[in-house]
């Protein structure tokens, strides 16, 4: 039966290092190996996104290759849709997901976080000559654009407005400059972009929630090294200014807070 128990026992311990080396992306390889993998969308502009070259740019892109600075190691991208990038870490695509990705507590229940580089607030957007509507509750009775199913309608309706159906963003600013929406309630971050791009657009922020949503670089559960890593790695860049840099670039200001 000696025979059985040593079998059994190295049973286990094979189970054990193999669940080790899945528990997440490690560090000492990806140094070795000289390369960050990095889960991204490449269709979701500012953050991630192609220019007319074709080349894959963004805020998030050189947030990424600036890390990848840090860490002494070349950053390799791989794209992939929304629906299935985080699920791609599973299947060890890649080392990270940096994707402008929130951080819930249903994502930290599975997956570890690097602390916060992106803070976006909800805004109410109005004409830069409403003088009507100051407050969240001042959409009372009026129209707002909004995607019918974002947390940003939720929240107009719930002020009493009635909701326009739109695409996004872009459509709902539309029917605001042509007075088919007396407001729109959306991404903090999307507003400072399109004011990047026109900043002579007629619109302006009459509002914004005191509370920031986050988002952060999303790994793998169970690998403590690279998370410190990451954030010491983001904490250089923000005392060196390289973030600050990369963020004026793309939204005119800091959007760490």
């Amino acid at each position: 039966m000696k025979w059985l128990k040593s079998l059994l026992i190295a049973g286990t311990l094979q189970v054990l290092a193999v669940t080790a080396g899945h528990a997440g992306a490690n560090l000492d390889q990806i140094k070795q190996a000289g390369v960050l993998k990095v889960g991204t969308e490449g269709t979701y502009a500012p953050f991630t996104y192609h220019d007319e070259s074709n080349a894959l740019v963004g805020f998030d892109v050189e947030i990424a290759k600036a890390i990848g600075d840090k860490l002494g190691v070349k950053v390799e991208f791989l794209e992939g849709k929304w629906d299935g990038l985080i699920a791609g870490l599973d299947a060890n695509r890649y080392d990270a997901v940096i994707n402008e990705v929130g951080i819930t507590d249903a994502r930290k229940a599975k997956y570890d976080f690097s602390d916060p580089y992106i803070a976006s607030k909800a805004v109410l957007i109005v004409r830069g000559d409403n003088t009507d509507i100051k407050t969240f509750a001042d959409l009372k009775g009026k129209k707002a654009a909004q995607s019918l199913t974002s947390n940003f309608g939720k929240l107009a309706e719930k002020n009493g407005a009635e909701l326009v159906g739109t695409d996004g963003f872009d459509q709902s600013i539309q029917l605001l400059l042509t007075g088919r929406a007396d407001a729109t309630i959306n991404d903090s971050l999307s507003f400072l972009d399109f004011k990047k791009h026109k900043p002579d657009a007629n619109v302006k922020i009459a509002a914004q929630e005191e509370n920031a949503d986050y988002s952060g670089v999303i790994v793998r559960k169970g690998d403590p090294e690279l998370v410190a890593a990451i954030n010491k790695a983001l904490a250089d860049i923000k005392a060196d200014g390289t973030y600050k840099k990369i963020a004026d670039k793309y939204f005119g200001q800091d959007v760490s807070q």
